[in-house]
């Protein structure tokens, strides 16, 4: 690619050119990411984004690779810990009331019969205090989640009950998802 000098800046030309000997092909997209921010001088963030979609590009993110390494044959000590560790951030979620945050565990399927708002209109009113994960016992692809739910319930002016749960989990593409049975 190259960069005529009554278009872009001295300096921008010298730069793209130095990317392109230092970097070779990577070089070259970055000389064109270059000339496309100069382009749109002003707007960083659209230049930052050409950026990140190089580097998700380069990197094979967004591919249809799965997220992780997880799958119906993986050994069940695997999916047991993946299970855990993800249920008990979803729960410190709920607990800081970072709803979007808690939303991102849920399976793909959840996420196509339950929209953000929705599940936050639901749950908002509740305050979760604490979570302990008692048991959980995969087979195949589906891990079942028994722990014990502390919360208040402010508007009726219920503080600290204590209630189990059951949940259940799923593994797919790779990674261990809350199935939400709204």
């Amino acid at each position: 690619m190259q960069l005529r000098a009554g278009r872009f800046p001295p300096h921008a030309i010298r730069s793209a050119a130095s990317n392109a000997e230092k970097f070779g092909k990577f070089g070259e997209a970055i000389e064109m990411i270059g000339a496309f921010g100069l382009v749109c001088a002003g707007y960083r963030r659209v230049r930052w984004a050409a950026i990140a979609s190089l580097i998700a590009a380069l990197t094979g993110a967004g591919c249809a690779t799965p997220v992780g390494d997880l799958g119906k044959d993986s050994p069940s000590a695997a999916k047991e810990a993946a299970v855990t560790e993800r249920a008990t951030a979803r729960w410190q979620a709920l607990i800081k009331k970072d709803y979007g945050a808690a939303y991102a565990f849920f399976s793909p399927s959840s996420r196509e019969t339950t929209t953000l708002p929705k599940f936050q209109s639901r749950i908002e009113a509740i305050e979760y205090r604490a979570i302990t994960i008692d048991k959980v016992e995969c087979e195949a692809e589906v891990c079942a989640v028994k722990l014990t739910l502390t919360y208040d319930y402010p508007p009726a002016r219920i503080k600290g009950v204590v209630t189990p749960l059951n949940e259940s989990w799923i593994i797919d593409q790779g990674q261990a998802w809350f199935v939400f049975r709204g």
